[in-house]
């Protein structure tokens, strides 16, 4: 019998796209395990925003609750504690069980065969995210990291290019393994369509943008590009770009460049996650020309909905869009503004990305990213490490 720890004491409100991953990688995981494997999923019942994995307790899922925090000093200690417990279950014919620490903040002692997943190296690439302390800490904290694991999962080969140029790490080590969109993005109904514009109060045709305004997001770029759209006289006076997503105060340069466009450009700020698969489905076109990314969830959720996509040609964006999506320099405002043009102006050019965003997002799925780890956790338990 062998057991695979999963730590899902990241899936809270602080770590939503850490979140993301961690349930879907835990609901994956159960109908693919054989019958002489196990599933343990750590939760931290103390924080109120975590995640409850209850529903998926199953004869071959077990519900293990760790009530500490991945910040606090105390797991040092605990989490290996409760590591050798399981360990030394009582079940038949045990095989020594593996532990996956789904952040960098983890027991850096774990005292299991041990595999971390990595997500990106923005503090280090693009480092006017972070002060100076965060960035030595993230350092310091991914070194030791990456000296407690056996083996590492990245989630996009580009991501596994980062890791390896900047740490010390043998690549026969490094795995890329690709995200998914939840099922729940797919092209939505005319009347849900309806429902979410009349939320938000919006017009039939607009342009989306989603993400938070951090400066790898490139958002005042996009607004400049948008500018110099509304400026000549292109046919779209009418679409304007919607922003949504959560805002960082620290960088208020996007709503100083926007301030002059009046309505044209509105900014929605954090919409119910429940209504992004409607929003995405009425665009007409979704842009991210975002500079740096560990995967790019936002563009393949937006291409599950069908909707035509222009984003950046930089980091882990090429892997996802694929030749689905018109990719762009996006450091180039120009390049940028013309993407958009060519895509407003063309109706053909516009369906024919809609259907080549549905078939892109068709190549990726949760049950071919826990296939895909679970190869690892098997290679790891014939192994020991």
């Amino acid at each position: 019998m062998t057991r695979y720890i999963l730590d899902a004491r990241t899936a809270t409100a602080h770590f939503p796209g850490i979140g993301r991953y961690v349930r879907n990688l835990a609901g994956a995981l159960p109908s693919q395990l054989a019958d002489n494997e196990r599933l343990v999923i750590l939760c931290n019942p103390s924080d109120p925003t975590a995640w409850n994995p209850s529903a998926l307790a199953s004869p071959q899922v077990e519900i293990v609750p760790a009530p500490v925090s991945s910040f606090s000093l105390r797991q040092q200690w605990t989490i290996p504690r409760l590591l050798r417990q399981l360990a030394q279950s009582p079940i038949p014919n045990p095989q020594s069980p593996l532990f996956h620490s789904t952040y960098y903040l983890m027991p850096y002692r774990p005292g299991l065969p041990t595999l971390l997943t990595v997500y990106d190296l923005i503090a280090l690439l693009h480092p006017q995210t972070v002060s100076l302390r965060a960035r030595l800490f993230f350092r310091v904290a991914t070194r030791l990291a990456l000296a407690a694991s056996d083996r590492i999962v990245t989630i996009s080969a580009s991501a596994r290019d980062d890791l390896l140029a900047h740490f010390p790490v043998d690549p026969s080590q490094v795995t890329a393994i690709p995200l998914a969109a939840d099922p729940r993005f797919r092209p939505q109904p005319a009347d849900a369509i309806a429902r979410v514009r009349a939320k938000y109060h919006l017009p039939d045709r607009y342009i989306f943008y989603l993400g938070i305004n951090k400066p790898h997001k490139n958002l005042p770029r996009l607004i400049k590009a948008f500018t110099l759209l509304r400026n000549a006289q292109y046919p779209i006076p009418n679409i304007p770009l919607i922003i949504a997503g959560a805002w960082d105060d620290r960088y208020p340069e996007s709503r100083a460049l926007a301030a002059p466009l009046g309505d044209a450009v509105r900014f929605l700020g954090p919409v119910d996650d429940a209504d992004l698969p409607a929003l995405h489905s009425g665009v007409t076109l979704f842009v991210f020309p975002s500079l740096y990314e560990g995967f790019g969830l936002p563009v393949l959720e937006a291409m599950a909905c069908g909707a035509p996509v222009v984003c950046g040609n930089r980091s882990s964006l090429p892997e996802v869009a694929g030749d689905a999506g018109l990719l762009v320099d996006p450091t180039d405002t120009d390049a940028i503004t013309a993407a958009i043009r060519r895509v407003v102006e063309d109706d053909g050019l516009r369906r024919a990305l809609g259907e080549k965003s549905l078939a892109q997002a068709g190549r990726f799925s949760w049950q071919r990213t826990a296939a895909e780890t679970l190869a690892i956790y098997r290679e790891m338990a014939a192994t020991g490490r």
